[in-house]
């Protein structure tokens, strides 16, 4: 084979050398397991971006409100906050004032890690959550104290 591309004008070496980058991005684990520094950086939301405007939802009952959150503490996209929110919407939803599933529809605005890492104390909150008796009620459920085994609860 080397002696047929040689007569075609191709010349190769005898022994090809492959040159390989060393280069970060080829190292760069794509995936990186949870805690380590690559994945904190990684799921840090950007100060600078402001957060979404939440749609107007005028004349909604209370019961109306309750269910959807339910169904947006099931539907979040990551499946550790959908065990998180949803059991916990499932445990204390029935319970709460309008108020209280206000602030809590405030929360699910947040993005999904931060809410994640907030609750399991990871990282800190932001002063608008630093205070919040909810987030206080969702750092215990994320504790899990009871040692309670969680799957998704249907809905």
């Amino acid at each position: 084979m080397f002696q047929r591309l040689s007569r075609t004008g191709i010349t190769l070496s005898r022994h090809c050398q492959r040159h390989i980058s060393s280069t970060p991005r080829v190292f760069a684990d794509p995936w990186p397991l949870p805690h380590t520094p690559e994945h904190m950086a990684a799921t840090t939301t950007p100060s600078d971006i402001p957060p979404l405007a939440p749609l107007p939802r005028s004349n909604e009952s209370a019961e109306t409100l309750r269910a959807r959150l339910v169904y947006q503490s099931r539907k979040r996209g990551t499946l550790e906050s959908d065990l998180l929110l949803s059991t916990f919407a499932r445990d204390n939803l029935p319970s709460m004032s309008e108020t209280e599933m206000m602030e809590y529809d405030k929360l699910l605005d947040e993005p999904d890690w931060d809410i994640y890492y907030w609750a399991t104390e990871k990282r800190t909150p932001p002063e608008r959550w630093a205070n919040s008796a909810l987030l206080g009620k969702l750092r215990v459920h994320a504790r899990n104290e009871g040692k309670v085994v969680r799957k998704m609860p249907a809905l």
